[in-house]
């Protein structure tokens, strides 16, 4: 875990996985923590770079320092994290508060979205009297005696059942936090609303809803999605408010459904520009990318974008191999013809996270079946280049 320093006020968050893959921002519900994705993550991870927080008051983040905290302060922090990780555009995807972060994003950020999942969420999540009312009571009571009346809420019947100290565990989650933090964003949810703010933006939005879940029925995902031009949503069946806790092998499945890009009708039509463009700037570095775009002339132009197209549109855009998979066959490749683009790659290894062993592999292949000279010739410059100690 590590902290960043956001409008004076301390946020604790994860960066996970290697730079050059695509970014998917992962926020929390209203009273838990970042640590609901832990097992989501790791099937995340072999295709994307992973970024998660705590929300104010919330796990390991500092409490909020004013009176009032709107959708739009959850967002900037959330964007103040996506800077930092260095990406432009990425994949959100947030239940129940986090899914009003997400319609914030939605409604002034959609350039920035790749695609969002919101999950457990609503445009409208129960009424100001429900919240104002919750708000009073955790000042006056706290969280930690809250806790067991708010958190058997969460889940389904079922996971009690099958974990039975679930409900010990997230009270005491629950109990930790800061309760003046979680009255403002009670306020926030009874206060801020998106009604008639999602219609006609353009990105990409998948809803999921739980059959058993009492904060954010599936009636209330009916209401977003038809806030949201008709947005696809699914239901999972026998399970509560928390998808990623309670179902995390099925939450993966349909996430990463919803995340790789849509090549469309390659066969007939191949892949857009735009699609090989902002996959060959996440692996190459946009320096690399507007380098050689300045450089070209009408010469060789053409050229660059069909390479952006086939190279990186066709192939690196293609969601079967995974980019550490391919800069291992690329660079084995290149290292047998003993190709001038061999040094581009091997540096594109280190931002994709081979480590030694991988490449040394790569290259004792490359001996085998490519020749000894060839191997000799790339372990040489991969020493250059800084592998090996």
């Amino acid at each position: 875990m590590a902290f960043h320093t956001i409008n004076g006020r301390s946020v604790a968050y994860r960066l996970l996985g290697a730079e050059v893959n695509p970014l998917v921002v992962l926020a929390h519900p209203l009273g838990m923590s970042q640590a609901v994705w832990d097992d989501v993550i790791p099937a995340l991870l072999p295709r994307y770079r992973v970024l998660t927080w705590d929300l104010p008051g919330h796990g390991a983040s500092q409490a909020v320092s004013g009176e009032q905290i709107t959708p739009a302060d959850l967002a900037a922090e959330a964007l103040a994290l996506v800077e930092l990780a260095g990406a432009q555009r990425f994949h959100f995807a947030g239940t129940s508060i986090g899914g009003v972060v997400g319609q914030q994003l939605i409604a002034e950020h959609s350039d920035r979205l790749l695609s969002a999942t919101l999950t457990n969420t609503g445009a409208v999540i129960g009424n100001p009297d429900l919240w104002n009312t919750r708000a009073g009571r955790v000042r006056q009571e706290g969280l930690a005696a809250m806790s067991e009346e708010i958190v058997p809420r969460w889940f389904a019947p079922a996971a009690f059942e099958a974990s039975p100290a679930l409900k010990a565990g997230w009270c005491t989650q629950m109990g930790r936090g800061d309760d003046e933090s979680y009255a403002q964003l009670c306020e926030m949810l009874g206060r801020d609303t998106f009604t008639g703010k999602l219609a006609a933006k353009q990105a990409k939005v998948q809803l999921f809803g739980g059959s058993e879940d009492m904060a954010t029925p599936p009636a209330t995902l009916e209401a977003l999605a038809a806030e949201l031009d008709g947005a696809p949503l699914e239901i999972f069946d026998g399970v509560g408010h928390v998808p990623a806790v309670e179902a995390p092998v099925l939450f993966a499945e349909k996430l990463l459904a919803v995340l790789v890009t849509d090549l469309g009708d390659v066969a007939n039509q191949g892949v857009a520009y735009a699609t090989g463009l902002e996959t060959r700037k996440q692996v190459l570095g946009d320096e690399h990318v507007a380098r050689s775009t300045a450089n070209a002339n009408s010469l060789d132009a053409p050229f660059q974008q069909m390479i952006t197209r086939l190279a990186w549109g066709e192939l690196w855009s293609n969601d079967d191999l995974t980019r550490r998979e391919r800069s291992m066959i690329t660079t084995g490749i290149l290292a047998a013809l003993g190709r001038e683009e061999l040094t581009l790659h091997l540096k594109t290894a280190k931002r994709i996270g081979l480590t030694e062993a991988e490449l040394r592999q790569v290259l004792m292949h490359v001996a085998i079946y490519g020749g000894v000279p060839a191997a000799n010739h790339a372990f040489a410059l991969a020493k250059e280049l800084g592998w090996g100690e």
